[in-house]
């Protein structure tokens, strides 16, 4: 079975990839732990030997624009993804077929007010992604991105109950279509889930 780094493999979203995902790879979960330094990130990254790819889910959310709000979503949202990317990269076999899916967000289209600070992160993490496409032009590895709108999470349901939202299933897919031979193709897109409106919320 093929290995592939996982980040936020435990939230709600996480949970839901990492249960499709698990029927094709093996899936190496990072913790908060493995991102101490450089040198136990590697080595988390590496201790399976060379991966196929990197699902990168981890990030946060906090609105408002404070300076203490525009470090943390840098922090969890840029650098955490460039620190994993790089990891990864660099236990990756660059004549073989590989895969990096990062998952972004719809805000970074809509751009509404009062999260400037997360949608910022979330639009660098998208150039990010896409650079990292361009430097691997010419190898078997390919870099997306996701950009879902609000995910069908309890926290969402509850906060937005009527709401349109995104099926944490169709994310999963999307993932797993973007890591099989079939989206081999597919390289340096940032690919926008549309929320649905004919989600049932629990009565």
């Amino acid at each position: 079975m093929k290995t592939l780094i996982v980040t936020g493999g435990t939230g709600g979203l996480g949970t839901t990839v990492v249960g499709r995902l698990a029927r094709d790879y093996d899936c190496v979960l990072l913790g908060r732990d493995d991102f101490a330094t450089d040198e136990t990130l590697r080595a988390a990254v590496a201790r399976n030997g060379a991966p196929y790819g990197l699902v990168h889910m981890a990030g946060g959310y906090a609105g408002g624009i404070s300076a203490e709000t525009w470090d943390r979503m840098m922090s969890l949202n840029l650098t955490l993804a460039f620190r994993a990317i790089r990891a990864t990269l660099a236990a990756m076999r660059r004549d073989q077929p590989g895969r990096i899916v990062a998952i972004s967000s719809e805000a970074t289209i809509t751009k509404s007010a009062g999260a400037a600070a997360y949608v910022v992160s979330k639009t660098a993490l998208n150039a990010l992604i896409e650079m990292t496409a361009a430097e691997l032009a010419g190898t078997p590895i390919t870099a997306n991105a996701l950009l879902p709108g609000t995910l069908d999470t309890p926290a969402s349901r509850k906060a937005m109950p009527d709401a349109p939202r995104v099926p944490l299933e169709r994310v999963a897919e999307t993932i797993g279509f973007l890591l099989s031979d079939a989206g081999a193709s597919v390289n340096g897109a940032l690919i926008r889930l549309q929320a649905t409106t004919d989600l049932q919320s629990p009565q």
